[in-house]
């Protein structure tokens, strides 16, 4: 008995079940506050007349850094540029109250002198520099369109002016077939139809083209044009350079001097060619220039000079006319 009451007090009595260990709540991120429904307006702008012009948003007045804000991210300050000609250093004091409070910062501008361009310049540097949006409103109905767009556009998403991006392949091909202006999504529907594809529609020629329903003279013409026209620019494919007389200075007509439209056309390849030329006759000639005042030759020898040079040009714009043609 001794023993056994021995061996009861020295070993300890151990547990039956395991303690459970505490859980420690996961911490949560709060939702950002929501912004107040109405546009809150300061102190400041009692009396603007833009405030008797906004109606489709609630407004109210509250102690706030900036003249009115727009959301939770979203503030702007009023400057009309009278007050800003009396009080140029009133709307950089402004601004630098609001460094780092708000993602956009937008400052409101009432044009209301007739010689602002130079103060537009100034304030447009400054709104570079210190992040803030500028935006120019000529009337107090127009500044007050703004702040109700602003507000109105909160919590608007992106996608109201993001462009459709097309999901499929017959949704490119329709796309593509109606980047000219007058052909319309059933006008690429029935020449789709009619062809089969795009390749075989692109290679028809007008007169098949016209066969398809819905597809007039005009449609023809835009979508061959379209299809069929080198990848440059029209005004600058179309250009061909004038034809300078360096003796006397005169300028012809390239129209006049080489018949109708049609002629301008078939010389396109080589205008590059005669731009190039003519480009580099200015530079001969001052390189001409130099050696002659150098060397100093009599006036006659320098007429003489400057008359084989622009025959020389010309012989060779002929030239490169004559294989053109």
């Amino acid at each position: 008995m001794a023993d056994s009451s021995k061996m009861d007090i020295d070993t300890p009595n151990k547990p039956t079940t395991a303690t459970p260990k505490v859980q420690q709540p996961k911490p949560q991120a709060l939702s950002n506050r929501a912004a107040p429904s109405a546009i809150l307006v300061s102190s400041r702008q009692k009396g603007n007349p833009i405030l008797n012009h906004v109606k489709l948003v609630p407004w109210e007045y509250a102690d706030i850094p900036a003249d009115y804000v727009l959301g939770a991210t979203t503030c702007a300050l009023f400057l009309s540029l009278k007050y800003h000609r009396l009080h140029p250093e009133y709307i950089y004091s402004r601004i630098r109250l609001l460094a780092g409070k708000y993602n956009l910062r937008i400052v409101l501008v009432m044009v209301d002198i007739p010689n602002h361009e130079e103060t537009l310049k100034e304030l447009s540097k400054t709104s570079i520099v210190n992040n803030v949006t500028l935006i120019l409103c000529w009337s107090a109905p127009e500044a007050a369109h703004y702040l109700e767009l602003f507000k109105s556009s909160e919590n608007a998403q992106p996608t109201a002016i993001r462009s459709q991006q097309a999901q499929s392949y017959r949704e490119s091909v329709i796309e593509f077939i109606t980047a000219p202006r007058s052909v319309n999504k059933s006008d690429a529907a029935s020449l789709m139809s009619t062809f089969g594809s795009l390749q075989a529609a692109v290679n028809a020629q007008p007169e098949q083209i016209s066969a398809v329903p819905g597809w007039g003279e005009k449609k023809v013409r835009q979508w061959t044009s379209a299809v069929r026209e080198d990848f440059r620019v029209e005004s600058t494919r179309r250009k061909v350079a004038p034809i300078r007389d360096l003796s006397t200075g005169y300028v012809a007509d390239p129209t006049s001097a080489m018949g109708n439209g049609e002629d301008v056309e078939d010389i396109e390849d080589d205008a590059d060619a005669e731009e190039m030329l003519l480009a580099s006759a200015p530079k001969a000639s001052e390189l001409q220039t130099e050696q002659q005042t150098s060397s100093e030759p009599p006036p006659k020898e320098k007429d003489q000079q400057e008359e084989s040079m622009s025959e020389g040009i010309m012989d060779a714009l002929a030239k490169l006319r004559k294989q053109g043609g």
